[in-house]
């Protein structure tokens, strides 16, 4: 229960005064020398202590002197034509006016979206941690996104979200370069492989997550949950496991949205897939005929064949060479990786995180590694549902970066969809979900962004973006266009139909978060077998 302020200890402690406005817009007069700040998160308490919290969402300059006295005051001052000008009553007649929005009423301690205004004149103070009391109630699978925040101020009551019902109902971290998305998303990491039964699928286009040359979630503690597969195994400190994918395993649909063939090629592929099944590759590439039943004519152009020979090498890096099928050293091979997809399934059906070294690789060959390996994996969930198994099986999560080339509506209309956009629209029937990163939103349709229940919004100087975040955010960010454009890195606002409002955060550095972690890992004493007690 909050202390009740007589009216000396509120007069002290006020920052303001609430002097006027309406529902969606409060005016509160700035005490002088308190500095509120946008974003800043106050608090108007009742006589029988409850109270409001208001956040701040503009700031404007008032005054009492009319505008042709300060222009001329200015003027002296400026063309050094006087002494200095002082006002009678400065602080009375000169102050700030913060515009500020009511985002939540506590009643009894339990928090309610607010259906009325604060009372007409009372003053509004800074907000603390013991007026945020209700976050703190446990929650199961708590996944840390970060610290309260007002303003640029850090508190310390810590922010979670389910992650068993946040995930599969997919998260959005939309941000211009350099706002901490993949700090982010490691944070969120290290944290989920404290949690059971939660597998990530992490596609790793920059080699940024495992933690290769720098700190990572290779220091985690429980670091047996977590598989990384790489082209280059040399030189990774820990365990590495080779990332080899045989040709055998791809199917025509991994292609999807990814790779655009025409009409011509795309019936060559499914009379190729038809005859030679998980050959087909193999037979395209070593240009095998396809004939009709009398066997008298090529189904297939040479043409045709010819351009698809050379998508696969660009591509798959497989090429045929005296009568051999060569590889480049890539990825795809002929001879070797038949286990590689079903191994990856089953740590993600283990609850382990798997992370995807993609960084060598270009970016239809990273994205077929990634299509290959979600279409197997949904498949998979699609038979335990029809099956009655899917409640015993671990929520999936699949970490995407630069989203928009398989989510974009470009994309989506010109290729059709892909399993990537397939997942955003019914994966949460399936547990499974997406974590999808991006700079464009407006590039992604809003039927997907609707289902996107989660968004950790980070600062985005583009209009046009943030007025799409807005649009699709799960709560009113209508007033909000000036704060997201003015969040600095690591700072974030949470949006999700999981929290009563929308949440401004503070999310830690990962290098520092993790810190302590490490060294109380490194430090623990060695365990004693029963003969040497």
């Amino acid at each position: 229960m909050i202390k009740k302020l007589d009216r000396r200890e509120s007069n002290i402690s006020a920052i303001g005064q609430i002097i006027g406005g309406e529902t969606s817009k409060i005016f509160i007069r700035e005490r002088s020398g308190s500095r509120i700040e946008l974003g800043d998160l106050l608090v108007a308490e009742e006589d029988d202590g409850n109270y409001s919290i208001l956040q701040v969402k503009d700031l404007v300059y008032h005054s009492q002197v009319p505008q042709v006295m300060r222009e001329l005051a200015s003027g002296i001052q400026l063309e050094n034509r006087g002494s200095q000008v002082e006002f009678l009553d400065e602080e009375l007649r000169n102050y700030i006016i913060a515009e500020a929005k009511t985002i939540l009423q506590i009643r009894d301690g339990k928090p309610q979206l607010p259906k009325r205004l604060p009372k007409f004149f009372t003053h509004v103070r800074r907000i603390e941690d013991d007026d945020l009391k209700f976050l703190k109630k446990e929650i199961e699978d708590p996944l840390y996104l970060g610290n309260v925040r007002s303003g640029s101020k850090e508190l310390k009551t810590k922010i979670h979200v389910n992650a068993r019902e946040a995930i599969p109902h997919h998260i959005l971290i939309p941000a211009t370069t350099g706002r901490g998305k993949s700090n982010l998303v490691k944070v969120m990491l290290w944290e989920l492989m404290d949690i059971e039964n939660i597998g990530m699928l992490v596609l790793d286009p920059h080699d940024e997550y495992y933690g290769r040359n720098e700190k990572g979630l290779k220091d985690h503690p429980n670091q047996e949950k977590l598989r990384y597969y790489t082209p280059e195994i040399s030189k990774v400190e820990g365990e590495a496991i080779s990332l080899n994918i045989n040709l055998r395993s791809i199917r025509p649909e991994h292609f999807d949205g990814i790779v655009e063939f025409t009409s011509a090629q795309k019936d060559a592929i499914k009379l190729y897939h038809n005859k030679f099944e998980e050959n087909w590759i193999q037979n395209i590439i070593r240009g095998e005929k396809v004939e009709n039943q009398e066997g008298t004519r090529e189904k297939v152009s040479p043409s045709t064949l010819s351009v698809l020979q050379r998508k696969f090498d660009n591509i798959l890096g497989i090429y045929e060479e005296e009568g051999r099928l060569e590889s480049r050293g890539g990825v795809f091979t002929t001879d070797a990786g038949d286990s590689t997809i079903k191994d990856i399934i089953k740590s993600l059906e283990d609850g382990e995180i798997v992370i995807i070294d993609t960084s060598r690789l270009m970016g239809e060959a990273e994205l077929l590694v990634g299509s290959i390996i979600v279409g197997a994996l949904f498949n998979k969930y699609q038979k335990y549902k029809a099956e009655g198994k899917l409640e015993e099986k671990p929520i999936i999560g699949i970490v995407i970066e630069e989203a928009p080339r398989v989510l974009g509506k470009e994309v989506i209309e010109r290729q059709g969809h892909n399993i990537y956009s397939t997942i955003a629209r019914e994966g949460r029937k399936f547990n499974i979900g997406l974590v999808a990163i991006t700079q464009l939103v407006t590039l992604i349709p809003r039927t997907i962004l609707a289902n996107m229940n989660t968004k950790i919004i980070l600062g985005n100087e583009m209009s046009q973006e943030r007025s799409e975040i807005i649009a699709s955010a799960s709560q009113d960010l209508s007033d909000d266009n000036r704060a997201i454009a003015s969040l600095d890195r690591g700072e974030a606002i949470v949006t999700s139909i999981f929290t009563k409002f929308a949440v401004p955060i503070k999310i830690p550095l990962f290098e520092e978060h993790v810190k302590d972690k490490i060294s109380e890992t490194k430090e623990k004493p060695p365990l004693l077998s029963p003969e040497d007690l």
